[in-house]
């Protein structure tokens, strides 16, 4: 017979410590953001290796095309020889390298310093390196929001919309948007200064990188209002930090130009692109209505009106204050600016927040289900992979 002071209760276990649980939860985030992440890459390593036959057959390289196309071969004009150059097609339009911000070519330049590989080469590294940020970013302001399972579908969608191609390419967009996604889940926590240094890179991005500087200002003008004026330095702080970059720029583009204040806006006018409440747009459509024109402008159309519609869903959903103002914002600048209408959905592509409808109602089909979400996933491949491959090979429309 046993004493009772011998015996272990095996049903009686110390508690955790608090520090061990917190350590298997990030340690579990980390998990559930990297299968997010490798999704969104397999998505995009899928696409390239779906433009690469086609790129052969043209007897052109697949990588020279994602790193050296259009506006590609300007940022690595600037990482080369600095800003300053101008190319004038007729009178009335001419085209100077001051309209592209300066962050991405200074990546490039960054590099293609440290490291044995090309401009174009850099550039892609620079992008791909920015969108796997962006990815991981996106995962977790969408987990913040409704949870992992909405954040890894939230991801998987912004990786196969028809234009992500765009992502793989030697292009700005992964960069606005990895400073975007970061700067906003800084603000849905109250990270003031890191949301305003982040929307700051933002504005250094691109010209509509102030969107983030606008959800950053907007939100702690809500913060101020229901606090009553009862907030921290860091607010303020990162209040002023947010617009400085792309303030900065701009302002530099005037100092250079001979004109501070509108000496950027007459560069983006001579390149065609200026901001005038959807009238040149509404023209180009009419146009196209009319008379017909390649695949692309259609396509374009569609992936617009996507756009506000999925911004509709997103106010009648009720959003977060930060991501209504981001994704309006840049809906905004893509409907009123005139000049290269196919390059719309390229400027859409950082509101990623317009997915969050679509997510949230992909997660409910692939619990109720399973086949549905698979074919609804597999479509959006498909039409993800042979738009890219279109866009980048056939199509002769700037991106």
């Amino acid at each position: 017979m046993s004493h009772v002071s011998t015996l272990t209760p095996a049903s009686v276990a110390e508690p955790e410590p608090e520090s061990c649980t917190q350590e298997r939860a990030q340690l579990s985030t980390a998990a559930a953001m990297g299968s997010a992440l490798g999704l969104f890459a397999a998505a995009r390593l899928l696409g390239v290796a779906a433009l690469a036959p086609v790129a052969w057959a043209t007897g052109r390289n697949p990588l020279a095309l994602l790193g050296r196309s259009w506006d590609s071969l300007w940022y690595l004009g600037i990482v080369v020889h600095g800003y300053g150059r101008n190319l004038s097609f007729r009178p009335g339009v001419a085209m100077s390298d001051f309209a592209f911000f300066p962050l991405y070519p200074a990546l490039v330049r960054a590099v293609t310093a440290v490291s044995p590989l090309s401009g174009g080469a850099s550039g892609l590294v620079v992008s791909w390196t920015a969108a796997a940020v962006a990815a991981c970013g996106i995962y977790a302001v969408g987990a913040r929001l409704h949870g992992r399972a909405v954040a890894t579908a939230l991801v998987l969608l912004w990786g196969l919309l028809p234009h992500s191609v765009v992502l793989t390419m030697a292009y700005t967009e992964p960069v606005l948007t990895a400073c975007a996604a970061w700067s906003l889940y800084a603000v849905l926590g109250g990270r003031w200064l890191w949301a305003g240094a982040l929307a700051a890179l933002a504005g250094l991005a691109r010209p509509n990188g102030f969107a983030v500087a606008a959800a950053v200002l907007a939100a702690a003008a809500y913060e101020v209002f229901t606090r009553r004026g009862k907030v921290s330095h860091r607010l303020w702080t990162g209040a002023a930090l947010a617009p400085a970059g792309w303030a900065a720029y701009v302002l530099w583009v005037g100092h250079r130009t001979g004109d501070l204040l509108g000496g950027y806006f007459e560069v983006q006018r001579l390149w065609g692109s200026r901001f005038d409440f959807g009238r040149g747009s509404l023209q180009f459509v009419r146009q196209l209505l009319l008379h017909g024109d390649r695949f692309v402008f259609p396509m374009t159309m569609v992936i617009v009106a996507a756009a506000v519609l999925l911004y509709a869903l997103l106010v009648a959903d009720r959003a977060a204050l930060p991501l209504l103002v981001y994704s309006g914002v840049l809906l905004l600048i893509a409907l009123g600016g005139s000049g290269f209408f196919g390059s719309k959905p390229r400027f859409l592509l950082p509101a990623f927040p317009l997915l969050l409808p679509l997510a949230r109602a992909l997660v409910r089909t692939a619990r109720a289900r399973p086949a549905h979400a698979t074919v609804v996933v597999g479509a959006l491949a498909g039409l993800s992979f042979c738009y890219g491959a279109y866009l980048v090979v056939i199509a002769d429309t700037p991106l």
